[in-house]
């Protein structure tokens, strides 16, 4: 039997490559998926709050974001209070992008929980969440809470 850490990231994975695949014929890389799903929740966000709620490195959420802005699915811009920040927000295309986006999220959550009652995929939920609070006090970049 597996250990339970091995088997979270075989499932990590998998669904990472599930959603990576979809994502690569609308122009998206390995970690640029989940910007616009949380920027069309929160709207416009300054970039460092991105990488905390959307778990990536500071240092590659800049290179994220700037590839991102070269295709024209979100800018960047300094507000004139705070100028040493950058915020980020969808482009119109951006906006446009978002449905097809959580389409793939949710087809890439609908073929890992197959087989899974709702009764299951209810019960899943609860401690996974659970864990990932429990992890994130180990994680010590994250400083702002994620709404």
């Amino acid at each position: 039997m597996p250990s339970l850490h091995h088997l979270w990231m075989k499932t990590c994975l998998r669904m990472k490559r599930l959603v990576s695949a979809q994502a690569a014929p609308l122009g998206l890389s390995p970690g640029q998926p989940k910007i616009p799903e949380f920027l069309a929740q929160h709207g416009e966000h300054e970039q460092k709050g991105i990488a905390d709620c959307c778990e990536i490195e500071p240092a590659a959420a800049g290179s994220i974001l700037l590839r991102m802005e070269t295709a024209g699915l979100v800018t960047r811009r300094n507000r004139p209070d705070n100028r040493r920040s950058l915020y980020v927000s969808l482009t119109p295309t951006g906006r446009k992008m978002v449905q097809t986006v959580q389409d793939i999220f949710a087809a890439a959550e609908a073929q890992i929980t197959a087989g899974l009652t709702e009764e299951e995929r209810a019960t899943l939920y609860e401690p996974l969440s659970k864990c990932f609070q429990n992890g994130k006090g180990a994680v010590k970049r994250n400083k702002r809470p994620c709404k």
